[in-house]
């Protein structure tokens, strides 16, 4: 969460970014892929969730989200109707499900190093504890080769840490790029994007050199606050960005973007705009889902011809 990490700087700038009208749209002259840049359609999934974070699908058409400042896990299914699956977590973040394993940071809190790893056994409903001492850890992904690894919001920079679930291996500083926050594949497999928040920039780091850094697209505006990511198979790249109050598509291979939801912020300091995005199955085939700090999980269906299978 961008506004943890940049505080004053994020919300001194926050009035520069936030839209007026919340709808879906385009911005001129901008591309990502054929018909992601045309107008998608926004609706509200669930809504008076407390803060969200982070949200992964459950493969039955639902969601599990963390719901960063009420300290819960919550589960919404795919009518909308949500429950609560964890409480009493420290600042909970991501996510990720591996079968009926759940995995989740906790700690998410700037200044602290009291974050941990743990996995919750979702049928079971029973929870473990595999690290400690981490200092605010945020975005989760696993690697093809089923290690998780984890990236951290701190001054000085500790960068993404690896953790092998199987052995219990943990690589601090697996790459050391500074003030990490979303993490995704590629489309190949053989690399992630992950960006500087600070920035507002995405980078692109090789799996096998993860310090080989290169920017992929810098995201529009002083300060967009960019936070979780979903990549697509077809190259596309979506972004939420939290102090700007808008979700991106950036075109990976030309470093083109464009807006595709707007006003998804309110006036606030801290902001408060969307932090995480994941495809998941809509009405119409495959849709965006977006958590956002303003409580609501929100569904983007995309235009006809957008190909929104994920990078998994």
């Amino acid at each position: 969460m961008l506004q943890k990490a940049i505080g004053a700087v994020a919300g001194a700038v926050a009035t520069l970014f936030v839209a007026a009208i919340p709808i879906a749209c385009a911005t001129p002259g901008a591309d990502a892929r054929t018909g992601a840049c045309q107008r998608w359609q926004m609706t509200t999934v669930a809504s008076g969730l407390g803060a969200l974070e982070n949200l992964e699908p459950d493969g039955r058409g639902g969601f599990y989200v963390s719901a960063i400042n009420d300290g819960r896990l919550l589960h919404v299914d795919d009518e909308g109707n949500s429950s609560t699956v964890l409480s009493g977590l420290d600042h909970p973040a991501g996510l990720r499900l591996s079968g009926n394993d759940l995995y989740f940071l906790t700690g998410n809190n700037p200044g602290t190093s009291r974050g941990t790893l743990q996995r919750l056994d979702v049928t079971a409903g029973q929870s473990t504890t595999l690290l400690t001492g981490l200092p605010s850890p945020n975005g989760l992904l696993f690697l093809p080769d089923g290690d998780l690894i984890f990236s951290q919001l701190t001054v000085p920079p500790r960068g993404i840490d690896r953790y092998d679930p199987t052995t219990g291996r943990h690589t601090k500083s697996w790459s050391s790029t500074p003030l990490p926050n979303g993490l995704a594949l590629t489309p190949d497999r053989t690399a992630l994007y992950t960006e500087n928040s600070a920035l507002s920039t995405v980078l692109r780091l090789p799996l096998d050199k993860p310090n080989a850094t290169s920017t992929v697209a810098r995201l529009p505006g002083l300060i967009a606050g960019s936070d979780d990511m979903q990549a697509t198979r077809d190259g596309t790249l979506y972004v939420a960005g939290d102090t700007a109050g808008e979700v991106y598509a950036v075109n990976t291979d030309t470093g083109r973007i464009c807006t595709i939801a707007k006003g998804l912020s309110q006036l606030s300091l801290p902001p408060n705009g969307p932090t995480s995005v994941r495809v998941g199955p809509g009405p119409d085939g495959n849709a965006l889902y977006v958590t956002a700090i303003d409580g609501k999980l929100r569904r983007l269906q995309p235009p006809a011809g957008t190909d929104l299978t994920p990078v998994t």
